[in-house]
């Protein structure tokens, strides 16, 4: 079992080693022996020296550029890279990337956690529309498993604050997700294309089946349009020491659709529209059917799943290149309609029936002009979230006992989020910028219904906040050429409490039920950070220490009531803490078609709790599921043809022995004395056996590790080949 000393001592060579290049590469850089590259990644790229050479634009912040030049931290994930890991959902494609640990509660539901935050505290954008809804739970969720991860050209994981850019739940990081299109301006102007693909996938540690169909065509540089349809078969996992793991399988499919059309030389029209669908995902660990991991304990339910669906649309109009008051513009449009069905039977065989509908509507204009003053950048966006939830209660016997007031929130409620922003990015200095920006926002809730915690009888509520956030960031040239950076700044965040924080009512870890709680406040944040990136021939990578202050922290509090013999918790403002960090990733090309690439994080995180009901006195302790200290390593070797590599990879984790009061009372997900540490290996590659088929495969996990991510209440799977096709066209 991997020790908190062992990684020390792996950290120190892989210092020393990246030192060691650093040096020899800063020489060379000055002896003008090397180009500089504008891609930046935390794992090898299967790509030729042209490709590497590509400009890659980040499109997640509101000041596009590539990373080198942006004064943070973000890791890129392409859709090749997604493929090579033979990821089948967002969770896994995350999986070894610096700064960020991927909980799973149950196979099919993975929450990724970045610098410390997940649950609302992360947010998602899809196309830049905000993916976040107001039914977001604290702490891990299901909803980041609803994004088809095969439908997407990539992933830009943007780690830190965000909350100027893009307003509350920016709190750890930001994921920017970014969908296939036809590509439709890369083909000969005027001239009729078709291209496509079908890819399957097997995985044999679960007996799981991936298929995914992609069709593009259209007219050169004058429209084009992509259709995409995604199939999952998840069977039951196998894990390491355990067997089959019951009730781990579930079914999914997915389609994607996106229409771009150029208008003119300067402006686009685009329309998408996707859906997911998901059926049958049990949250096996609070049900009978568990089985126990390093001293868990088995849940008491016979029955607990949930059904989801969710789609997005969205029409987009944008100007580039123009000539007038602005220099770009954007307008978007989108509605997003979130459903979710719950069923669950107790061990006395009364049975549950839950669930919600989100209908969200969103307007997104966003403006860019450069002046004497820098680059600015300002837009309006807002968001409507209107949700209905409902629950019937039946007896053991099947008879129907009543209609609750709600379900897993509360019923009838509109949130409204309203943000006007502007950056600026100002030249100090040829090597010198700075970034500065602001945001005012407003938050209203409103609940037609909802259970009172005290009464049982119904009630109703509304409130409304507003937040003034602020960030400024430096980058520095280190040397001449510019592929050495210095970045760092400071950066405020916020969150506004949603309707899971004001009206939840359900089942929470292993022995708590949530209940509604009003009069709670927005969370505030502040980030300082300093950081280094390099972008050279060999070598690219990006290291940072941060620290983040957190104030009135929204935390479960327990209230002393037991209801349906789990103990009552409820939400409030807690007081301060903070979390502070070093991740860093770095990818070295080496001669012969070798390639490293390592990463390594490290996290500690103190919160004020108030631990006993009625306390007037917070007690400090550790943030609940902090990642432990993780390292990341990665060999690869590329044929010269290109046609052929293979890969060695490892992620290794330390004990998770940082636990709150609620960590250690969630015994169906932590083990006593927290998750015990693992090191994880595997070996993939992929062959281009002709122009148009590849064939890709892995063997995962050979050393068949017994492992849980921390927090999560499904163990990962054992040895298993995994193997898979592609063919285009």
């Amino acid at each position: 079992m991997p020790t908190f000393t062992s990684h020390l001592r792996r950290l120190s060579v892989l210092v020393l080693l990246t030192s060691g290049t650093f040096s020899a590469t800063l020489e060379a850089e000055e002896n003008g022996q090397h180009e500089p590259s504008g891609i930046s990644s935390s794992a090898p790229v299967d790509a030729s020296d042209e490709e590497l050479l590509e400009t890659v634009i980040v499109s997640g912040t509101r000041t596009p550029d590539v990373p080198l030049e942006l004064p943070f931290s973000v890791r890129l994930i392409s859709n090749k890279e997604i493929e090579a890991k033979l990821a089948g959902n967002l969770s896994e494609a995350l999986f070894d990337v610096p700064g960020v640990m991927t909980q799973k509660t149950a196979n099919g539901q993975g929450s990724p956690f970045i610098r410390g935050f997940t649950g609302y505290r992360t947010l998602a954008l899809i196309d830049g529309i905000r993916y976040n809804n107001s039914v977001y739970r604290d702490g891990p969720n299901e909803y980041f498993s609803l994004i088809d991860v095969n439908s997407l050209a990539a992933i830009e994981v943007i780690q830190g604050p965000s909350s100027v850019a893009h307003g509350s739940d920016a709190v750890g990081g930001t994921l920017a997700l970014l969908t296939q299109s036809s590509e439709f301006a890369a083909y000969e102007e005027g001239h009729a294309f078709q291209s496509g693909s079908t890819r399957y996938q097997y995985a044999g540690v679960s007996g799981s089946h991936l298929g995914r169909v992609e069709y593009n065509f259209g007219e050169g540089s004058a429209w084009g349009l992509h259709v995409g349809a995604t199939v999952l078969d998840a069977g039951d996992i196998r894990a390491a020491d355990l067997g089959r793991q019951p009730y781990t399988g579930y079914d999914e499919w997915a389609a994607d659709v996106r229409l771009d059309v150029a208008l003119d030389p300067f402006w686009t029209f685009t329309a998408v529209h996707q859906v997911l669908n998901q059926d049958d995902v049990w949250r096996t660990h609070a049900t009978v059917h568990a089985l126990r991991f390093a001293g868990t304990d088995i849940g008491q339910d016979l029955r607990r799943l949930k059904d989801q669906n969710r789609t997005l649309s969205y029409v987009r109009l944008e100007g580039a290149d123009l000539a007038g008051w602005f220099d770009s513009a954007a307008l978007t449009v989108s509605y997003q309609s979130w459903k979710e069905d719950g069923d669950r039977i107790r061990s006395d065989g009364r049975q549950e029936l839950e669930g919600f509908d989100s209908g969200m509507w969103g307007f997104d204009s966003q403006l860019s002009r450069t002046t004497r003053m820098g680059i600015l950048t300002g837009g309006i966006d807002s968001y409507r979230d209107d949700v209905d939830s409902w629950r019937e209660d039946y007896a053991a016997d099947g008879s129907f006992r009543g209609l609750r007031i709600q379900g897993p929130v509360g019923d009838d409620a509109v949130t409204l989020q309203t943000g006007v922003y502007l950056q600026d990015e100002i030249e100090l200095h040829p090597r010198l910028d700075l970034l500065l920006g602001a945001r005012y926002s407003w938050v209203s809730l409103d609940v037609g219904k909802f259970e009172d915690p005290v009464t049982g009888l119904a009630n109703s509520y509304s409130e409304s906040w507003e937040n003034v956030s602020g960030s400024g960031r430096l980058i520095w040239d280190i040397n001449e050429a510019g592929n050495y950076k210095l970045f760092g700044g400071v950066s405020q965040a916020f969150r506004a409490p949603n309707l899971a924080d004001v009206t939840r009512f359900g089942a929470s870890r292993s022995d708590e039920i949530e209940s509604a709680s009003t009069g709670v406040s927005p969370e505030e944040f502040i980030m300082f950070e300093a950081g280094v990136k390099a972008e050279t021939g060999p070598l690219s990578g990006t290291a940072s220490l941060f620290h983040t202050e957190i104030s009135d922290y929204l935390a479960s509090t327990p209230t002393g009531r037991q209801v349906d013999g789990l103990r009552e918790v409820t939400k409030r403002n807690s007081g301060s803490g903070y979390v502070q960090g070093f991740e860093g990733g770095l990818t070295l090309r080496a001669g012969g078609g070798f390639s490293f690439s390592a990463g390594a994080t490290f996290l500690d995180g103190v919160v004020n709790q108030f631990t006993d009901p009625g306390a007037s006195q917070a007690v400090r302790e550790p943030m609940s599921r902090i990642q432990p200290a993780t390292l990341t390593g990665a060999l690869r070797w590329t044929h010269p043809s290109e046609k052929f590599w293979t890969e060695l990879n490892v992620i290794s984790a330390a004990h998770a022995d940082q636990l709150s009061s609620a960590d250690q009372l969630d015994t169906q997900r932590i083990p006593p004395g927290g998750t015990p540490g693992y090191e994880v290996w595997n070996v993939r590659m992929g062959w281009n056996a002709t122009e148009h088929l590849s064939i890709f495969g892995g063997l995962e996990n050979f050393l068949d590790e017994a492992y849980r991510v921390h927090g999560s209440g499904s163990t990962e799977p054992g040895r298993g080949l995994e193997v898979g096709a592609k063919m285009t066209f």
